[in-house]
């Protein structure tokens, strides 16, 4: 736990320069559906000034219903919601012969289900990393993430204009050996079933061909790569994607860590494809999680933590700030994800508007 004998100048906003909307919210898994955690939730949301948070959890049919519920009985104007694919359905965890995405007709269902679920009013749909490195085929292979299987759900996504937020890999230092080269080997020890090293696992590099492989077929769908598509270590590679697939955006969530570490080139990055960066937490965040986001988009500071934990949890070192430009962090913060998700837009306009008027009456 060394500390920096490093003098220079700092600067510690509280809350986003511009309101924001984090695209990337668990609602349901870290708020466990408990009201008075939703409360507290959007307290922190007024003071850190995120107008808008898009939970990724909803599920569909009662699922949904009961998070729409959770949600919006007291704070409509506050959440949208994504939608999530049921692969297992009635079938048996330990036997992925029986589960329902094994069955034929089970893209087609989905489409179906989707479209269903815009009418209960989601946004969009989530899909989460065990896909490609978990869920099974019944011969025990993993599923591929561009298996054709899957195209009637991507399909429907375009046909009902639900962006897909879609989480493939993870870090490319959980796809390499735990050994004394790999960078991320306290955070690997500290959770060893994060790591992807093996023969039973595609590599790095095969996971996102498989995404890629997907948006190249869906050009008529949008689809949001979690984690800066989990390539930040490689920004020149990832603004070759973007360059290449106009459907293609990336969250910023839970990569702080890799961001800022390289502020020359993620400053250059984020100016360049201002269009296509959403913001996003990996959350609901406390304050003090939540603050170093402010701090490397909004100033040029040096050598800060990204995370306020005892240790560094994703590499051991510390980051530099952006210093975005104004035009550049309206984007970002907000107008990419009202652009591109349903319902975002009026949500975060309503906001801004009641924000305006409280500042204009306040004494």
């Amino acid at each position: 736990m060394p500390r920096s004998q490093l003098v220079v100048p700092e600067h510690h906003p509280q809350r986003a320069k511009f309101p924001a909307v984090d695209i990337h919210v668990h609602c349901r898994y870290k708020l466990h559906q408990t009201p008075e955690a939703l409360a507290e939730f959007v307290r922190l949301m007024n003071h850190q000034n995120i107008a808008v948070g898009v939970s990724l959890d909803g599920g569909l049919g009662e699922r949904l219903a009961e998070h729409k519920k959770f949600l919006w009985t007291k704070y409509r104007d506050r959440f949208v919601i994504f939608a999530n694919i049921d692969w297992q359905g009635k079938g048996k965890k330990e036997e992925p012969a029986t589960w329902d995405c094994h069955r034929p007709d089970f893209g087609h269902r989905m489409a179906l289900a989707l479209a269903e679920a815009k009418e209960q009013g989601a946004s969009g749909l989530k899909v989460f990393k065990m896909l490609g490195l978990k869920y099974q085929n019944p011969d025990g292979s993993l599923i591929a993430v561009d298996d054709p299987r899957w195209d009637p759900i991507w399909q429907a996504c375009g046909e009902l204009g639900f962006p897909v937020l879609i989480h493939t890999a993870d870090p490319v230092a959980f796809f390499e050996p735990t050994d004394r080269f790999n960078e991320r080997w306290e955070e690997l020890q500290r959770h060893p079933n994060w790591s992807f090293a093996g023969e039973e696992f595609p590599t790095h590099a095969e996971l996102l061909k498989q995404f890629l492989n997907v948006v190249k077929r869906h050009p008529q769908t949008d689809f949001i790569g979690a984690h800066m598509v989990n390539i930040p270590e490689n920004l020149g590679e990832l603004g070759n994607w973007l360059d290449k697939y106009p459907n293609l955006y990336a969250d910023l969530s839970a990569r702080l860590a890799e961001i800022g570490r390289q502020p020359v080139t993620a400053r250059a990055f984020f100016i360049k494809y201002a269009d296509r960066i959403l913001f996003g937490t990996d959350g609901p965040r406390s304050a003090r999680r939540l603050n170093p986001h402010w701090r490397l988009l909004e100033t040029h500071d040096e050598y800060f933590p990204y995370a306020e934990d005892q240790y560094p949890p994703q590499g051991m070192w510390n980051i530099y700030g952006l210093d975005l430009p104004d035009e550049v962090l309206r984007k970002v913060y907000a107008e990419n994800a009202a652009r591109l998700i349903s319902g975002v837009r009026e949500r975060l306009a309503k906001y801004t508007a009641e924000v305006t008027e409280a500042q204009a009456t306040s004494p």
